[in-house]
């Protein structure tokens, strides 16, 4: 998908289409090892070496919104996002991100999701260009964590 066509989409469809490309992305990541999930260790992640971050994705939901400590976590994630030309978008399913990228493990602690670049840098995704178009249009209309909506029903095959 070129700018053009992501820019000619409606909101409505950008998101859905959006929320497709995140569920490619971080299906593809978790076959390649580049994940990072949980609050702290995507925090270790990007304090040692933020260059291999290439997208992030904060979860939240009703049961969290309340939650003080989670929320000043995001903020400080999504400034070092902004400081490093991170792309960011926001999800409001955890349980749904959860099921996408790990075990029961990480159900408790889905709430941030890094995408990292192998160091070799052999591992490239398609999607992963639509998402960055989708977040560099959201930023244009002053949207700087775009919300997108991941798809319930899982990709087939996985």
């Amino acid at each position: 998908m070129t700018l053009e066509e992501v820019l000619i989409q409606k909101p409505a469809e950008r998101a859905q289409c959006s929320g497709k490309a995140l569920e490619e992305v971080l299906v593809s990541a978790k076959d390649n090892d580049a994940l990072t999930v949980g609050v702290y260790e995507c925090a270790k992640v990007m304090n040692l070496d933020p260059d291999s971050v290439s997208f992030c994705v904060l979860a939240t939901d009703e049961q969290f919104e309340c939650d003080i400590a989670l929320q000043i976590h995001f903020t400080l994630i999504q400034s070092f996002c902004f400081d490093n030309d991170i792309s960011i978008v926001r999800v409001s399913d955890v349980q749904r991100l959860a099921q996408i990228v790990g075990d029961d493990k990480q159900l408790e602690d889905a709430h941030c999701v890094l995408i990292t670049n192998p160091a070799d840098g052999s591992w490239e995704d398609p999607a992963l260009e639509k998402l960055h178009l989708f977040c560099e249009e959201s930023r244009r209309l002053n949207d700087w964590v775009p919300e997108v909506s991941l798809p319930e029903v899982s990709l087939p095959g996985r």
